[in-house]
């Protein structure tokens, strides 16, 4: 977990992003979409929540949880605004963003949390436990992906949609399926991620 944030009230609130997500692996698409909500969105940080894997299912090509924080680290280790965090590894499973968040609050009271999200999740987002407690206390930046009509999306004060962002296709899942038909993916992924990987010899 990125380390906490000091209470003392000469230091300003601080926004934070979060982008939860298993990133197996984490690629190019995660850091630019990262770093367009740093500096687009009004957020002074972006933290990658990695989430553990979920010990009542079975994910066969999901990397184990601390080789997939150690590649995220290396893909953000040059950049101050781009932190990692594993606090979801000690939270009781399952895991609930809205208890994650109060976790996080509960430690870090000058920061000033909100979720990253994709558009896709939006038409679930109702079912989450407590969701009105995340719009309401924290707040959300909506990830436009293809096709998104804005006009059916919640409408809230804490809910920003980042209408200009890039739209990435890439995905991990793309990935994975390339490294195991020997294709070569070193432009996908951050250079020490990609030299790490192919060492290890992950997802062949």
């Amino acid at each position: 977990m990125p380390e906490k944030y000091s209470t003392s009230k000469s230091y300003p609130t601080k926004v934070t992003g979060l982008y939860f997500g298993s990133f197996n692996p984490v690629h190019i698409g995660h850091l630019a979409i990262a770093n367009y909500m740093v500096e687009f969105t009004g957020l002074d940080e972006f933290w990658f929540v990695v989430t553990p894997q979920n010990p009542h299912k079975t994910k066969k090509n999901l990397l184990n949880d601390y080789d997939r924080i150690d590649l995220v680290k290396m893909a953000v280790e040059d950049d101050d605004r781009l932190q990692v965090s594993d606090i979801e590894f000690f939270l009781p499973k399952p895991s609930y963003t809205v208890d994650t968040l109060a976790y996080l609050k509960d430690r870090n009271p000058n920061r000033d949390f909100k979720i990253l999200m994709g558009s896709d999740n939006l038409e679930n987002f109702h079912k989450w436990k407590n969701y009105d407690t995340i719009v309401e206390n924290f707040g959300v930046v909506i990830y436009p992906r293809p096709g998104f009509d804005k006009s059916k999306a919640m409408q809230h004060k804490n809910i920003v949609i980042a209408d200009n962002a890039p739209q990435m296709e890439i995905s991990s899942s793309f990935i994975r399926k390339a490294i195991k038909k020997g294709k070569d993916v070193r432009h996908f992924l951050p250079p020490k991620v990609w030299e790490y990987m192919d060492k290890m010899g992950f997802y062949r």
